[in-house]
This record gives structure tokens, C-alpha cells and sequence, in this order.
């Protein structure tokens, strides 16, 4: 009997010990591929959602309530060969609020430059000193993204180590036939991203991150009037970073994600609050002016 509560109890804690850190649903797409085999492309689906969920990211213990939400859509647009695909990646990744039900959307981040072997059945692997394949690639340094995320929601600077082991990856792609590795691809793509996140010029924005969810969402269940003034002059890090340099990466990932929570919190905001908030916007977002006229509409307090 006691050896039987033993073995329970070292299942359990072992479990408990290397609980994995992400909590990702995976949707693979191929409605614009005819003729083709689909069985593929469940496998693919399947092999992403295991490294994905299955694989430990960090040194760090995640219970299961723990881990981070989040999801990754891909539409494969184009079979290039039997074993090459080219499509798009989507990236979202999920916060819960402390003492709400509500879940803040984190990230949300959509990537055109998906270009990937995958051979049905091959085992998904993935080196961090040596790694060649472009699909693991891809979703590991999406992977450490989505947690340096959401480790900056919660300490300041605390998804540093994770941006770097990404920015890690883009060094060992520097060489790769698939675009979205290298700065003069694009100005929005995975070198840019890592570039902005480790730049010390934009560190501001980690800052921003930290303060408007512990600062700012967090204490909103309990004093809402509070948060919402955090989360205001919070803004106000993310406009000395686009007056540095007006089209970094990172404001338009923070505005594709934040525009229509943004709205719904400064709806309720002061007079004041709104001004100062719409000012911040409208340098920062002109693409969502139409948005967020409904915060100067709205009655607010």
C-alpha cells in the first residue's frame, strides 16, 4: 500500500515538475490546394500541436492553470513539391486578468513568409545549436515569443532570455532559402520582431507591457479607475518609441492586438483621460482613427 501511494505520488510530482508551458491549439488549412492528399495535412496539424504542447521551453514549473493560451493558424497556400508547402502563419497568444474572467489578447501576429518542408510520419525535431529545418524553426521561435510575451506581462523585462533564444534562431537562419529570416526581406517580418524586442533604444516597451497588465489590468476588478490611469500614461511609452522611429514592428504587433481592448477600456475613461489617450492613438495608430472615434463618442464617466 505505501509503495502504491509512493509510486502515485512520484508520477504525480513528476508531472507536476515538468509541466509544459504552452497550451496551444493548432489549425492547419489547405482549402486552396486541390488535388491533393488531405491526410497530410491532419498529420501536420497533429505533429505541430505535439512539439508545440509537448516539448519544455523553459527551466521554469507550469502547473496546468498555468500555462499560456494561445494558437496557431496555418494556411497553406501553395504545394510546391510532395514535401513543400508555402502558406501563412497566425500567432495569438491570451492573458488571464487577476480576479476577471476576461482574458487580455497578448499577441496576434500574422506571417506571410511560411515556407516549409514537412514529410508525413518523419518525426518533428528541433537543435537548438544546429537546427536546419524550416518548419521547427518557425514554431520554436514563435514558441519563445509567445512566452517572452507573456513573461513581460508579468515582471519587467522578464521575457528577455526568451526573445533572445528566438533572436538565437534567426542568427542560425541567416543562411536560409526561406524568407522571413533576414533585415532586408521586409520590415515586418521575424528578424525585425527580435530586433526590435532586444534593441535597447525600444526597451520602453517592455516597460509598457509589464505596466499595463499588472499595473493597469490587473487591478481594474478592484479599482478600475486606477488601472485605467495606468494603463494611460503607460501609452504614453509606446508614442517615445514611435517618435524614435514611426514604423518599428512592435507598435503595429501592440496596436493589431490592443486597438479594440483599448477601446473598450477608455470608453469609461475621465474627460482628461480621453484626450490624453486619443492624442497617444491617433500619432501612434492612424490606421484605427476610425476605431477609436468611439472612445471620444461614448459617454465615459
Amino acid at each position: 500500500m505505501q509503495r502504491t501511494i509512493l509510486v502515485i505520488l512520484l508520477v504525480f510530482f513528476s508531472v507536476t515538475a515538468f509541466g509544459q508551458e504552452l497550451r496551444c491549439n493548432v489549425s492547419v488549412s489547405s482549402s486552396r490546394i486541390e488535388g491533393t492528399n488531405r491526410q497530410i495535412f491532419q498529420s501536420m496539424q497533429k505533429d505541430i500541436y505535439e512539439f508545440m504542447n509537448n516539448r519544455k521551453w523553459t527551466d521554469n514549473v507550469f502547473s496546468q492553470d498555468e500555462r499560456i493560451e494561445c494558437n496557431v493558424f496555418i494556411q497553406i497556400t501553395q504545394q510546391v513539391a510532395a514535401d513543400e508547402f508555402k502558406g501563412t502563419i497566425q500567432i495569438q497568444s491570451r492573458r488571464p486578468v487577476f480576479n476577471s474572467s476576461y482574458e487580455s489578447t497578448v499577441l496576434n501576429i500574422k506571417d506571410n513568409d511560411f515556407h516549409v518542408r514537412y514529410v508525413e510520419f518523419q518525426p518533428l525535431q528541433f537543435d537548438e545549436t544546429s537546427n536546419t529545418d524550416a518548419l521547427t524553426n518557425i514554431l520554436a521561435y514563435y514558441a519563445y515569443i509567445i512566452i517572452g510575451f507573456d513573461y513581460d506581462t508579468f515582471s519587467p523585462q522578464g521575457g528577455a532570455p526568451y526573445f533572445q533564444k528566438a533572436q538565437d534562431i534567426v542568427n542560425r537562419c541567416q543562411n536560409a532559402r526561406e524568407k522571413g529570416w533576414k533585415a532586408y526581406e521586409s520590415d515586418y517580418n521575424r528578424y525585425w520582431l527580435t530586433e526590435n524586442l532586444l534593441n535597447r533604444s525600444y526597451s520602453a516597451f517592455h516597460d509598457l507591457m509589464y505596466r499595463y497588465y499588472r499595473k493597469g489590468l490587473d487591478v481594474m476588478a478592484d479599482k478600475p479607475d486606477a488601472g485605467r490611469a495606468e494603463i494611460a500614461d503607460a501609452l504614453t511609452d509606446m508614442q517615445r518609441i514611435y517618435r524614435t522611429k514611426p514604423d518599428t514592428y512592435i507598435n503595429r504587433i501592440f496596436f493589431d492586438a490592443k486597438s479594440d481592448e483599448l477601446v473598450n477600456i477608455f470608453e469609461k475613461g475621465t474627460p482628461d483621460e480621453k484626450r490624453r489617450v486619443m492624442t497617444v492613438l491617433s500619432e501612434c495608430d492612424p490606421s484605427n482613427s476610425g476605431k477609436y472615434e468611439k472612445i471620444q463618442k461614448s459617454n465615459g464617466i
